[in-house]
């Protein structure tokens, strides 16, 4: 696999992870009942994003991690599955 490749799929890997960490330990201005006025009520009051930049990165780096060994390994018949999911002749 190129090396493009490999960082393609780290990319999207991290990316998706970024969107399900991102929720996690968010407490809304609603919820604190501390909130600025004008803004809305359920931004977050402190939204850590740099503790959650590095969760993301070490849970993404784990699934590629499994992801890789899946396939270096050959687990996995990838070319089965795009010849099942393929067009039909």
């Amino acid at each position: 696999m190129q090396l493009t490749t490999v960082i393609a799929i780290y990319f999207l890997i991290w990316w998706v992870t970024l969107f399900a960490v991102l929720p996690f330990g968010v407490r809304s201005q609603h919820e604190g009942e501390d909130y600025a006025p004008g803004t809305d009520p359920g931004a977050p009051i402190i939204h850590g994003i740099g503790r959650k930049l590095v969760w993301t990165t070490l849970v993404a780096t784990l699934i590629f991690g499994i992801v890789a060994l899946v396939y270096r390994s050959g687990w996995f018949d990838f070319a089965a599955l795009t010849s099942w999911m393929g067009p039909r002749r």
